[in-house]
């Protein structure tokens, strides 16, 4: 193991980012029980000094990434059921956009979350809030659109169950297959199967991704 000589990488502490990228990829990858400050020093070749310079400690760096989770997660999706719709079916494909962008909404950040909340009590209670943050703002999508309080509630819940049940069980599907199946989903969902020019500006936003799959 290197030694924490406080000299690596010519005194540069790197950023209050750096630090909460490289703990976030350690997160995903292997749990929060290995986000510790000496292993993420050695891993990128920096004095452990140099982490204290961005946080108080490890529990801070902790709370930074459930705050990132959320800000990303959560925020964005609300900001997704809130965007201008003209029809349920395209509010619909509106809120489809963050299973599809990881910009959006980080699937497997949901996922080392939702394991760490398994060991931690305070966590948990955070994520049971944000699970109905996130449902009620779907719910209040829908009744914009003239559907009932209970019928929204139970549509709400079924389409982010199914998406965290995506999430849970690790579903490996390409996107193109996922692409080709939203509609169908929205559906499912709303009772109400998009326009082609729905669909269409959907596929186009995910172009991008598709192409660089190839």
């Amino acid at each position: 193991m290197q030694q924490d000589n406080g000299v690596k990488n010519h005194g540069w502490r790197g950023s209050e980012t750096f630090w909460l990228d490289a703990a976030h990829r350690v997160l995903i990858e292997s749990g929060v029980e290995s986000v510790k400050v000496m292993s993420l020093a050695n891993a990128l070749d920096m004095s452990r000094s140099s982490f204290y310079w961005h946080f108080k400690d490890r529990k801070a760096l902790l709370n930074a990434l459930i705050k990132r989770w959320r800000e990303q997660n959560t925020g964005n999706l609300i900001m997704q059921t809130e965007l201008y719709a003209e029809t349920i079916t395209e509010a619909v494909l509106n809120l489809f956009d963050c299973w599809i962008n990881p910009q959006l909404f980080d699937a497997p950040m949901d996922f080392a979350i939702r394991n760490w909340a398994q060991h931690s009590t305070d966590l948990k209670e955070v994520l049971e809030q944000t699970d109905e943050k996130r449902i009620s703002a779907i719910k209040a999508m829908l009744c914009r659109f003239g559907m009932s309080h209970e019928q929204a509630d139970i549509r709400a819940h079924t389409m982010y169950y199914t998406q965290v049940g995506y999430i849970s069980m690790m579903v490996q599907e390409s996107l193109p297959d996922r692409l080709e199946r939203m509609p169908a989903y929205v559906e499912n969902f709303v009772g109400q199967y998009p326009t082609r020019s729905e669909i269409a500006r959907f596929k186009s936003r995910h172009r991008n991704s598709i192409s660089g799959l190839s």
